[in-house]
């Protein structure tokens, strides 16, 4: 299928109101809306990729404190089998603590999968799996703006920053990056910001629950009064931008207004999951009302990208009452829990409706968790050397291991993947050579993987 081709979702993304325009005369469809908004230069208007891309949209699921490599998707027999027995590591000794959990294969490919995603076990063939990540950093500050951000010298864009840099919006309504975040993740807003892209870049942060997006609704009872200021504002807006083309600035803040104005009137039905199918429902898991669960949370990513956004994030779970299992690693049992039925949901949904061709998803996370620690130790400590994560849809090969961490999981044996080359990959599916996708700034040329980086031909089909 074209990537040009009509979709459903285009329906969706501009909703009843474009009907009712084109019916009554008096209403521009949205499509119109963003193409006389790109003639007069709105900085969010749809730009063309450097080349033909894989994917359209893109969809990162954070597993936000680390999770567990050697206990989720790298299955390791030898450390099960050598429980208890020392290992030199970093120039002292450890213990090796086998997982506590079963393993078995799953799908036509076989991958083995932890008894902890059972339901996204059922979809590896669907899967990339990654098992040779690595990251530059140990704290969980430090590696999570590495895995945003690619540096962490200097406050830099993320991703989704620099891919609605290069993409802009689909939907003149609704911001190009949003974030799905109900506890703030480490390192704060810098995850999502745009740092020195310009601000309309920035992801903007939905907070499940009773008031997801702070401050939306007008304080303005009168709609007919609201259109009416709304118009005149626009008027005086127009004529004022007239005289000051070359500002930047201005340009931004109202491409942000203008977004703040269509959110308003789109972002009560898009936030109710309750116009979805029952079956819909349930196979994510979804009760009655609920409007901040996990599950919540990743079907609103599939409506977000229904409807035009171009980069959604879902933080799970922030920075508290996370994977980050020191303790006990029963933990993961109570994370996996709340998540492995919704995310196999979202990849089969998007599958099921013709979206996960053209949708990446990106399952993530900032570090593993060490093989070795203390003697009989329940938890496992951070570690940066070795850890894994997963693609899926967006044009990767689906049912494909890449990459080799050692016997124990301690260390990549085979075919390193650096936080640079991970985004790197992403954006070429994205549709950009990531040392040409460029922003000027303080007498120099930025890029997200700043002098590094290579695109993983394997993963790709």
């Amino acid at each position: 299928m074209s990537h040009n081709s009509p979709k459903r979702r285009d329906f969706l993304k501009y909703g009843a109101g474009a009907v009712t325009g084109l019916m009554s005369g008096s209403i521009l469809r949205p499509q119109l809306i963003m193409a006389a908004k790109q003639e007069n230069g709105h900085p969010l208007a749809p730009k063309r990729a450097q080349f033909k891309p894989r994917a359209q949209n893109l969809i990162v699921v954070n597993l936000s404190g680390g999770l567990s490599h050697i206990d989720s998707f790298d299955y390791k027999p030898k450390l099960q089998a050598d429980h208890g027995k020392t290992i030199d590591w970093r120039g002292r000794p450890f213990f090796l603590n086998a997982s506590p959990f079963s393993f078995s294969p799953r799908g036509e490919s076989g991958i083995m999968v932890s008894e902890l995603f059972p339901h996204l076990g059922s979809l590896v063939d669907d899967m990339v799996v990654i098992r040779s990540m690595v990251n530059d950093h140990i704290s969980h500050g430090q590696a999570t703006l590495s895995m945003h951000c690619g540096l962490t010298t200097i406050p830099m864009p993320s991703l989704g920053s620099w891919i609605s840099y290069g993409l802009g919006t689909e939907n003149p309504d609704l911001p190009s990056f949003i974030v799905l975040a109900a506890k703030s993740p480490y390192a704060g807003s810098q995850v999502w910001d745009s740092s020195f892209l310009p601000r309309q870049h920035a992801g903007t942060r939905i907070r499940p629950g009773a008031d997801p997006v702070p401050n939306l609704e007008s304080p303005i009872e009168s709609l007919t009064l609201n259109e009416l200021e709304s118009k005149m504002l626009k008027r005086v807006n127009l004529k004022h931008m007239k005289s000051r083309a070359l500002d930047a600035g201005l340009q931004a803040r109202t491409a942000t207004y203008d977004t703040a104005d269509g959110m308003m009137r789109i972002a009560p039905e898009l936030l109710d999951a309750s116009t979805e199918s029952e079956a819909t429902l349930e196979s994510y898991g979804i009760t009655s009302g609920d409007n901040i669960s996990t599950a919540w949370q990743l079907l609103t990513a599939r409506r977000l990208v229904e409807r035009g956004v171009r980069v959604v994030e879902v933080i799970h779970t922030g920075s508290g009452a996370n994977w980050d299992s020191h303790g006990n690693m029963g933990d993961h049992r109570v994370r996996a829990s709340d998540i492995d039925k919704p995310l196999a949901a979202l990849i089969s949904d998007l599958k099921q409706r013709g979206m996960l061709d053209e949708t990446l998803v990106v399952i993530c996370t900032e570090f593993g968790r060490s093989p070795a620690g203390t003697e009989n130790e329940k938890g496992r400590n951070h570690h940066n050397s070795a850890f894994t994560c997963m693609l899926a849809g967006g044009g990767t090969k689906p049912g494909t291991i890449y990459g080799k961490s050692d016997e124990y999981g301690n260390v990549v044996a085979q075919d390193t993947v650096h936080v640079h080359d991970f985004h790197a990959t992403i954006l070429n599916i994205m549709g950009f050579d990531h040392e040409q996708l460029t922003y000027h700034f303080g007498g120099r040329d930025f890029r997200l993987t700043d002098v590094h980086g290579r695109v993983i031909n394997e993963i790709l089909a």
